[in-house]
């Protein structure tokens, strides 16, 4: 049986206005409008103005680039860090190597992450590279962990043992079959990771770590607009509603994705 389509096309719905927005919204923003004098829309403001008279419009369209490209490359630079460390720590038949891998790790962890991105944006330079690295340096530790511990499961089974006794490789036993199994496992937690580098990347943002507190970042918008919330909501409604459309919907989307389709009653096994 198919899957049901209602979730799919829910997800897609409260992804693609985010994304597209990050995509083509600094190609259609143009340049720059002159700064306005009041908070009302009108006079081509059509969302209104913000606390310093930029166009709201303009900002939102100017500012999901960054929040969606930190974000995506800071989940792929963690599982480029942690899949390696984590098999490798999972496979290996020594376990001072495996300890040394894993438990500093373990320290890591234990310190909240916000905590974590203030003593690390300390020692980095303001930007996107810099930010990126920085949210998967936050992210490595718990994603390493979840492949060590799914890696661990898989090369119990006797499939593993069986190609060692065959005189397999460490690459093909690890590559092609522990690997391999563990697509599921790390599909399910892309989604999640991705929706953590989504947070961290705008909290970072809201706390002005490694963004210029003038630039055109939703997050930073959210911030920099908050006390004006109920004098000019939509800056700080609009952009806050795209952050969680976008982590609601990849969350969605990757659930729908490993949702396994049910049986139909009555149906031969």
């Amino acid at each position: 049986m198919k899957r049901k389509p209602a979730r799919y096309l829910l997800a897609l719905g409260l992804i693609v206005l985010p994304v597209l927005i990050a995509l083509l919204g600094p190609v259609v923003a143009g340049p720059a409008g002159a700064r306005a004098v009041s908070f009302a829309s009108g006079d081509g403001h059509w969302l209104g103005t913000d606390f310093s008279g930029r166009d709201v419009w303009h900002q939102v369209l100017l500012g999901g680039r960054p929040v969606v490209i930190v974000a995506v490359a800071a989940t792929a630079l963690t599982y480029l860090v942690a899949v390696p460390l984590g098999l490798t720590a999972a496979l290996t038949h020594r376990t001072w190597l495996e300890e040394t891998l894993m438990r500093p790790l373990d320290v890591v962890i234990a310190v909240p992450s916000l905590l974590l991105v203030l003593l690390v944006a300390a020692t980095l330079t303001p930007g996107p590279v810099g930010l990126t690295v920085l949210v998967a340096a936050v992210a490595v530790p718990d994603a390493a962990r979840v492949v060590h511990a799914a890696a661990v499961e898989v090369s119990s089974r006797p499939a593993v043992e069986a190609l060692r006794m065959q005189g397999e490789s460490w690459w093909r036993t690890t590559i092609g079959y522990v690997a391999r199994s563990l697509r599921r496992t790390l599909a399910a937690d892309a989604g999640i990771r991705l929706t953590g580098a989504l947070y961290l990347v705008a909290t970072a943002a809201f706390l002005g770590v490694g963004v210029p507190p003038d630039a055109a970042d939703w997050a930073v918008m959210v911030d920099r607009n908050r006390t004006g919330l109920f004098l000019q909501p939509w800056a700080v409604v609009v952009p806050a509603l795209l952050i969680a459309a976008l982590s609601m919907g990849t969350n969605l989307l990757f659930d729908a994705a490993l949702q396994r389709p049910t049986p139909r009653k009555g149906a031969t096994r």
